[in-house]
């Protein structure tokens, strides 16, 4: 007797440009619980066409769950029910047959919806654009030893860098803040000494141009850390305020 199963969608389909969209419905049959949620959108995809329907458009890249751009809304939760995942590390055992999933895009007026579950995540770019690097002079490497970085606070630092920028942080918060993001990114150069003598404009910058996308405020929901598949910790929304308000002062 075959365990594969037969799964009800509902997804998010909308033309390109800002046409309305609508949830159309759909039967995925004989699913194998072992495909990820991906592969399932590409046999989905597969029948579509040779019916000679639109596929569903969607994004991926690595499919490793290292670059982001899978994300999806999933049962209503960003990048589905199981938790520390990207979307296309969702396997489909982690639903029942017969099961019906809503499948959205990640919503927010800084992520415009392209088409279908594809959204335009530019306004991230835009925000490291403004200072998520360091200055150095150009030349060979200094010697390892020469900076000394505490063993804790590389730590820390690497917790935060290991950010993929998916945006899973926004679409889960009510505000569509994108204060996790940007608290990463600005903790992995706030701790450590290579990023110390930008801190201050980095801050003032990267806060600015925040606002500027129209992402929401922090209002401490914690929905972005619960989440996160690199499981980003709120601590660096808090390490972020504390930038800022040293940025206030000469």
């Amino acid at each position: 007797m075959s365990d594969n199963m037969t799964l009800h969608l509902k997804i998010w389909r909308q033309p390109r440009g800002e046409k309305k969209g609508q949830m159309i419905s759909y039967t995925a049959k004989d699913v194998n619980p072992d495909m990820s949620f991906l592969e399932m959108l590409d046999v989905l995809n597969e029948e579509l066409i040779k019916k000679g329907e639109l596929p569903v458009e969607f994004d991926s890249d690595c499919r490793e769950g290292i670059c982001g751009t899978c994300g999806q809304v999933i049962a209503g939760v960003a990048h589905g029910p199981k938790k520390a995942i990207a979307t296309c590390q969702l396997h489909m055992r982690n639903f029942n047959d017969g099961d019906t999933i809503t499948v959205e895009p990640f919503r927010a007026k800084a992520f415009p919806v392209i088409k279908d579950l594809v959204i335009d995540r530019s306004a991230f770019d835009r925000i490291i654009a403004k200072g998520g690097y360091i200055s150095v002079n150009t030349g060979s490497a200094p010697e390892a030893n020469s900076v000394p970085v505490g063993r804790d606070v590389a730590e820390t630092a690497m917790d935060a860098a290991a950010c993929i920028g998916c945006g899973a942080c926004v679409a889960a918060c009510p505000n569509a803040s994108a204060s996790l993001f940007v608290g990463a990114k600005v903790s992995q150069y706030a701790l450590m000494p290579q990023g110390h003598p930008e801190r201050k404009i980095r801050l003032r910058k990267m806060s600015s141009q925040m606002d500027a996308e129209g992402f929401g405020d922090c209002s401490n929901h914690g929905e972005c850390q619960a989440v996160c598949p690199e499981e980003i910790s709120i601590t660096t929304i808090g390490r972020m305020r504390r930038e800022f308000i040293r940025a206030l002062f000469p």
